[in-house]
C-alpha cells in the first residue's frame, strides 16, 4: 500500500494551475454568494478565495442575510 500526502498533491495541483492560468487570455475568477451566517459554509468560502488568489484567479462574494428573498438572490445573481 502507498500513503498519498494529500497536502502535497494539492499544492501541486494548485502549482500547475497557476502556472496554466497565466496562459490564459482572460483571467479566471469565482463568485460567491453566501445566504446566512452558518460557520462551516464562510470557512468553505473563505478556503475557496485563498485558492483563487494563489492560483491567480478573481474571486470575489457576497452576503445575504438568511432571511433574503429569492427576488433579492436572483437580483444579485444578475
Amino acid at each position: 500500500m502507498k500513503l498519498i500526502d494529500g497536502k502535497e498533491v494539492s499544492l501541486y495541483i494548485k502549482e500547475k494551475i497557476r502556472d496554466e492560468a497565466k496562459t490564459l487570455k482572460t483571467r479566471p475568477g469565482l463568485a460567491v454568494i453566501l445566504v446566512g451566517d452558518d460557520p462551516a459554509s464562510h470557512v468553505y468560502v473563505n478556503n475557496k478565495k485563498k485558492a483563487c488568489e494563489f492560483c491567480g484567479f478573481y474571486s470575489e462574494s457576497y452576503e445575504l442575510p438568511a432571511d433574503a428573498s429569492q427576488e433579492e438572490l436572483l437580483e444579485l445573481m444578475d
